[in-house]
């Protein structure tokens, strides 16, 4: 049997098509006997059979909402796919928790030159060598165009066939689990892309132009069947995909006024699922609004879900590293900002945010464990939504870039690293699509090069979306890893990696165990010099222009350092541009 949700039509019937998208046949679909809304037919159709619907006696074919695999891209045709028919060889997989656990965020189509998820278990083995736990994939849904990256997506239960589609997908996740890597999937459940996007004709999906984000409508979370549109959706990546967690885009712009909120039943359903499956199930909201609510616990009044990316964290290093201090940077340029958001999770816990013209986020409860936090230096937004997507590799130092890394791994939270960061790469992360429609594709290049000069960039120097060099350029480089400079960032990553996960200090979830010292705090944001005391294990950055000398206990042995220092028996040196990890004595 196939079934639709329609309430808008007052006519569903179903086209059979070949692969060459020749009809066979069609076929009227009924409401009797289904919920409100749903439509549906008793016949029978084969694993790969295209179809497609055809709404209030119009000719125009439309694909299934609920479609898991669009061949012919999003315009065309479905195509049934029984995920059940893949043979698993992950039986003995016992998931991975997220606590001690190192991310790497990666998009499928630039991670490697062929740009498929097969292409991309070619690569896995060098993730595990680096060290990382579980990798993050961009979304993967269906959307229009040869390239994008993710988050204009359309049919949310498809994967984008030029990736590998959905039985690709299965490949890598058995391949992950193989090599002891989880997986998790970025979603996005706050709109809907530009192209494609056929189910308002199908249902009341959107608030049509109430609560709109600033990437479209939103979701219209008041209707029931929409909900569950969602809460499938993220039940079929972790139940029929083996995915070990979610992502979840912009939690900030779900206007959800029900009870329980759409983000508690997604956490109640997902625990019940872990539950049955016997493996730990992971949601990390990427969230602005410094809510801990997120985080507590269900029966505290919280969502529960797992963790929640850090973006106070990431601008504080930022600022710290580079001295960039525009735009919602401003703030971080506090002399207590990378101590605060060390020792409390939050920067804006109350406090007035000059970004926003207006206080600012809720203080962190000292019993939120510090791994809860996702914390990083570079990630797809923060490089991609620059306007030449510029890494930092392309304005600092390779001193400095190992003092991030250090910063990076030895953070109270969890760590996350962005495809190429763990070498250096000097390839930019640019923001590209390919959208079909001529005005759309017109409207979205305007639209960057006019949002940048706004902000004082030359046009010339706004890479336009559409071009195809635009995407070519995002591709990772791996000849790189040949190349000194980068070798050495990457035995860095490996060796900080590696001594995270034999000092238990460095993954200790209680923030209050983490001390910040700053020196020359009445220096520019990024001419200070830190000292991170966690536990037994120090951490001392020099980001100044000179010498700086930390003191030394007669049992400190040093257990990593960027570049040479200088000990004494009371003191350690360290030169401008270098950080070093000291503990005590075997």
């Amino acid at each position: 049997m196939i079934s639709v949700w329609a309430p808008r039509a007052d006519s569903v019937r179903l086209r059979r098509l070949t692969p060459a998208c020749v009809t066979i046949s069609e076929h009227d679909l009924s409401r009797e006997g289904q919920p409100d809304g749903w439509w549906s037919s008793d016949v029978a159709m084969a694993e790969g059979e295209r179809y497609g619907f055809l709404l209030d006696g119009s000719s125009t074919l439309r694909p299934d909402p609920r479609s898991r695999r669009q061949p012919r891209g999003v315009h065309g045709p479905s195509a049934l796919f029984d995920a059940s028919r893949f043979e698993w060889t992950d039986g003995d997989w016992a998931g991975r928790e997220l606590a001690g656990g190192v991310v790497y965020e990666l998009h499928v189509g630039t991670f490697t030159p062929e740009g498929t998820l097969d292409s991309l278990i070619g690569r896995l083995d060098h993730l595990v060598a680096l060290g990382v736990t579980h990798i993050e994939l961009l979304p993967v849904n269906a959307f229009s165009g040869r390239w994008n990256w993710g988050y204009d997506g359309v049919l949310w239960y498809a994967v984008h066939e030029g990736y590998g589609g959905p039985a690709g997908y299965q490949r890598l996740v058995d391949a992950a689990h193989a090599r002891g890597l989880a997986v998790i999937q970025d979603v996005v459940y706050n709109h809907l892309g530009p192209s494609g996007n056929y189910l308002p004709e199908f249902g009341p999906y959107l608030r049509d132009g109430e609560h709109n984000t600033s990437w479209g409508d939103s979701l219209d979370l008041s209707e029931p069947s929409v909900r569950e549109y969602i809460l499938e959706n993220a039940l079929m990546w972790l139940r029929d995909f083996h995915v070990d967690g979610l992502r979840l885009d912009a939690v900030h712009a779900l206007h959800d006024e029900q009870t329980p909120h759409i983000l508690q039943e997604m956490a109640e359903r997902v625990d019940a699922l872990a539950a049955e499956l016997g493996r730990p199930l992971t949601l990390i909201a990427e969230s602005d609004l410094n809510d801990p609510t997120l985080l507590l616990p269900r029966d505290e009044g919280g969502y529960g879900l797992t963790a929640q990316w850090s973006d106070d964290w990431h601008h504080a290093m930022h600022v710290a590293l580079t001295g960039e201090t525009e735009g919602y940077y401003a703030d971080f340029a506090a002399p207590d900002a990378v101590k605060k958001v060390s020792q409390g999770g939050f920067f804006h816990d109350g406090t007035y945010s000059s970004f926003r013209d207006r206080p600012h986020g809720h203080p962190l409860p000292a019993e939120v464990p510090a791994w809860r936090l996702v914390t990083f230096t570079q990630d797809h937004d923060q490089i991609g939504n620059r306007a030449a997507g510029d890494r930092l590799s392309a304005s600092l130092s390779t001193d400095r870039l190992a003092v991030a890394a250090v910063l990076t791994l030895t953070a109270p939270g969890t760590p996350m690293l962005f495809m190429g960061e763990e070498w250096g790469a000097n390839t930019p992360w640019q923001f590209f699509t390919s959208h079909e429609e001529p005005e759309l594709a017109t409207a979205t290049a305007e639209g960057r090069i006019a949002e940048f000069a706004r902000m004082g960039w030359d046009p010339a120097q706004v890479p336009d979306p559409q071009d195809p060099q635009t995407f070519e350029r995002s591709h990772l480089d791996w000849d790189e890893l040949g190349r000194p400079h980068q070798a050495r960032i990457l035995d860095l990553h490996r060796r900080l990696i590696a001594l995270r996960r034999e000092l238990p200090d460095l993954t200790d979830p209680d923030l209050a165990h983490t001390q910040v010292t700053v020196m020359h705090q009445d220096a520019a944001p990024d001419a200070r010099a830190y000292r991170l005391d966690r536990g037994d294990v120090s951490v001392l950055v020099n980001l100044t222009a000179d010498d700086v000398e930390f003191d030394l206990a007669p049992d400190a042995r040093v257990l990593l350092e960027t570049t040479p220092v200088r000990v004494t028996t009371r003191t350690i040196a360290l030169p401008s541009e270098s950080a070093v990890i000291i503990g005590p004595a075997d």
